[in-house]
């Protein structure tokens, strides 16, 4: 298990306010309700801070760039699972090219 930062506001926070080109296009879909669903942006669970969730349907929606690498993203993903959440990743290529495809994955995922 990694190791437990208690303050990781001020980071979310910093996040919400420089967000990639990705997670705008996916924040314009999720936000609102526009799914029928409240999503959070940049939240903490725990000793990580996810992309999105959907606290209701324990589904957690990640955009992937450069900067993951496997290793860290099985383990993250493997800690949120035990936490009770469901992952979706998706490349930043994926969601600039495809929006339209990532939104209605999202919205099979929330049909479960």
């Amino acid at each position: 298990m990694p190791k437990y930062e208690h303050n990781l506001l001020d980071l979310a926070k910093k996040n919400r306010q420089n967000m990639t080109d990705a997670e705008r296009k996916v924040w314009a879909v999720l936000r609102g309700k526009k799914t029928g669903f409240l999503f959070r942006r940049q939240y903490q669970i725990e000793c990580y801070i996810v992309d999105f969730v959907c606290l209701e349907k324990h589904l957690v929606i990640e955009c992937d760039g450069s900067q993951h690498t496997e290793e860290k993203d099985k383990e993250r993903t493997k800690f949120l699972e035990q936490a009770g959440y469901r992952v979706l990743r998706f490349w930043n290529n994926e969601i600039l090219e495809n929006i339209e495809g990532v939104y209605e994955i999202i919205l099979m995922e929330l049909e479960k």
